[in-house]
């Protein structure tokens, strides 16, 4: 039985339950339920705030825990990160008013800075005395006198725009969820299995199946666009001269490689989705 740390709410709440009841994972979280057991995959889940679960997983009180990079970055802890996952990317960006002279970063070293990721903030700039340390909200913190800048989390923009903020130079870090283990607990046969079963997941959502028939004359040719994770299978038809050919590929790539195909004179050319891989 491994504990395993889930994020109980915002951005990566929703994403996460879905990717783990895609994998086969029992899990639920009522309105004032704080863990789950799932019996039959032995794992029990816990639901916690996003920015505390790397203490936890570095701690070794839980085993495993997903959140965002961000989160693991600004407590200064280092669990074993075993994957990134497909979702919750976000970016660390710093904001001044819409009529503030600043243009660059740099000019922002003497400002006062409203921000809830004091660590990453204050190593960024090399140290930095005039942070203001909020736990959130932290956008409308120029707007009340308190500070005169920002660097909040962005998705959009859209909550800052509305602030009557503007982004100032590239993020001051780039994020998304991942899973994390406690050093040391990678190998337990119920992390790999969770982290097979994940990383299976993403395989699917990245690639689909394409079947076609072909003649004999143009094998080789179709086999060329469509080789697969390590070929295709080919299988003999009943029609002489033609054969089956069955092939992973890029989910992203699919509609120009079926073009390939049509053009290149390939029959009944399909295309399905995959729910789950191992490769």
């Amino acid at each position: 039985m491994i504990k395993v740390a889930l994020p109980n709410k915002g951005q990566l709440f929703e994403p996460t339950m879905d990717i783990l009841a895609a994998c086969g994972y029992k899990v639920s979280k009522s309105l004032r339920s704080l863990s789950t057991l799932d019996g039959d995959n032995g794992v029990e889940f816990y639901f916690l705030r996003p920015g505390d679960i790397p203490l936890y997983v570095s701690n070794g009180i839980l085993d495993v825990g997903i959140t965002g990079m961000d989160f693991v970055a600004e407590k200064g802890v280092n669990p074993s990160k075993l994957l990134e996952l497909n979702f919750g990317a976000s970016r660390l960006c710093a904001a001044v008013p819409q009529n503030s002279p600043i243009r660059a970063l740099p000019e922002l070293k003497t400002s006062r800075i409203a921000t809830s990721f004091p660590n990453i903030v204050g190593k960024y700039f090399g140290g930095h005395d005039k942070l203001v340390e909020l736990e959130g909200a932290v956008e409308i913190s120029v707007k009340l006198g308190i500070a005169d800048a920002v660097v909040d989390i962005v998705e959009t923009g859209t909550t800052l725009v509305q602030a009557g903020l503007r982004i100032v130079g590239d993020p001051l870090f780039t994020s998304r969820a991942a899973l994390f283990a406690h050093q040391g607990r990678e190998n337990q046969a119920e992390v790999v299995i969770l982290k097979n079963r994940l990383e299976g997941k993403l395989l699917a959502l990245e690639y689909v199946m394409v079947e076609y028939d072909v003649p004999e004359t143009l094998l080789k040719a179709a086999c060329a666009i469509t080789p697969g994770i390590e070929s295709p299978t080919v299988t003999s038809l009943a029609k002489a001269g033609w054969f089956a050919v069955k092939s992973m590929i890029k989910k992203k790539e699919s509609q120009k490689i079926m073009d390939e195909l049509s053009k290149l004179g390939c029959k009944g050319i399909l295309l399905t989705s995959i729910d789950s891989a191992r490769i």
